[in-house]
């Protein structure tokens, strides 16, 4: 979706730059800038390429970004994540998509206000990290109502459930990954389904009044206590 919502914004009749994603021939494609090589990043890239923009993506995981240099061949450039890279990657896009994850806590600024300042007027900023603080130091949570402003002459989204604008799509997709645990729940009881799988055992945040997510009462300074089964 943020790819999605970023060539629309791009639009001039949306206050963006008047660039199409896939340019035509003889005008360049919109430059693409993805932060963070994850399921959202990959992703996003996925999207952009099928929209025939240029990508540029950067991790700090170099096997990662091994693997989707095999998967995306030529199609996209991949960079290792460091200040002077994004930097000049950030520099250079008309869209910049912020995907990066700390499991639990919150996002690390990679984007600094500075490098905002140096993109063109009208580029766009889609931040998918924004529920947990978001990696771009001028965004802040938006609504659907209200979902862009403009800071630094550069339009920002920063949108807290972006599913929800498909949300029939969102909602299926949801149910699929998580009815199973539902149904677990239901049949088991709690103790005995997070005993029974692991993935819900993990998910646990609260229990009995307690942080039994370890990250999360870090990240808070709050007092953690494992769930014991």
């Amino acid at each position: 979706m943020a790819v999605q919502v970023g060539a629309n914004y791009l639009q001039k009749d949306k206050g963006g730059k008047g660039v199409l994603m896939s340019g035509v021939p003889g005008v360049k494609r919109a430059r693409v800038c993805i932060l963070g090589a994850g399921i959202a990043g990959t992703n996003a890239a996925m999207i952009a390429v099928g929209m025939g923009a240029q990508v540029t993506m950067l991790d700090v995981n170099m096997e990662r970004l091994k693997y989707l240099d095999e998967i995306f061949k030529n199609s996209i450039s991949t960079l290792y994540s460091n200040p002077v890279n994004v930097a000049e990657t950030v520099r250079e896009a008309d869209l910049v998509i912020g995907t990066v994850l700390v499991p639990g806590a919150k996002a690390p600024k990679l984007v600094t206000r500075e490098m905002v300042r140096t993109m063109e007027p009208g580029s766009v900023i889609a931040d998918v990290a924004i529920d947990q603080g978001g990696c771009i130091e001028t965004i802040k949570p938006t609504t659907h109502a209200q979902p862009t402003f403009v800071d630094e002459g550069v339009i920002h989204y920063g949108v807290t459930n972006m599913p929800g604008a498909v949300a029939r799509t969102s909602a299926y997709a949801l149910t699929n990954r998580t009815l199973k645990y539902a149904i677990l729940l239901a049949d088991k009881g709690f103790k005995d389904a997070i005993a029974k799988d692991k993935a819900l055992y993990h998910g646990v945040n609260v229990y009995n009044g307690k942080v039994a997510y370890k990250q999360v009462a870090d990240d808070l300074n709050l007092p953690y206590e494992a769930v014991k089964i």
